[in-house]
């Protein structure tokens, strides 16, 4: 019988992972690490939303006499965002603006002189997803992330009781699975994918 509600709990053992259980780090780059040196602190605290990092795999046609065959192609990795709390300081926001002005000044048009070469404008970032027991059970790595969009934050006389809040969008280069302590019904088996 497929539908079967006993079956169905026994195989949910920790009663499933919580989206509202996670926690950004993000490390500057090297080439504006001096300037705003709690932006890691501050992300963790007010980093409200973002994603778990996915990851494609291309498909390649192949014509063979009328007919399509599909081979496996190449791995890309979309673009990955997190939501924002903005507090007064403006914190994260002055930092998002002053790193992506360093990759390319408004007026000028030019790359910053600390940001000549990747290594120091690009940084990395890491996404712990918890445990309801307080365990971190997935680790995601994201290597090589810039910012490509800060967005807008929305401005209206009507939302006096709301926080303001943006998006940033960052490209970069890979992701990868960190070993983690394993959580309960896991069987000790998180680790890379390499």
């Amino acid at each position: 019988m497929p539908f079967n509600v006993s079956t169905f709990r026994s195989s949910l053992v920790t009663d499933g992972a919580r989206a509202a259980l996670f926690e950004v780090v993000l490390t500057p780059p090297a080439g504006i690490v001096g300037l705003m040196p709690n932006l890691t602190g501050q992300v963790a605290f007010k980093a409200r939303a973002t994603s778990l990092p996915g990851d494609a795999v291309s498909s390649i046609d192949v014509n063979y006499f009328g007919r399509a065959i599909k081979v496996a192609g190449t791995r890309s990795f979309p673009d990955w965002s997190i939501t924002v709390i903005n507090d007064e300081d403006f914190m994260i926001k002055n930092y998002m603006e002053i790193w992506q002005s360093g990759i390319n000044s408004h007026i000028g048009n030019l790359r910053s002189t600390q940001m000549k070469v990747a290594n120091q404008y690009q940084a990395d970032a890491i996404v712990n997803q918890y445990a309801k027991t307080g365990e971190i059970v997935k680790t995601y790595k994201i290597f090589g992330l810039f910012p490509t969009d800060v967005a807008a934050i929305d401005l209206d006389w009507a939302n006096g009781d709301q926080i303001e809040e943006f998006a940033i969008t960052f490209a970069y280069q890979w992701w990868e699975t960190l070993p983690t302590i394993a959580g309960p019904g896991t069987a000790g088996q998180a680790g890379p994918f390499i």
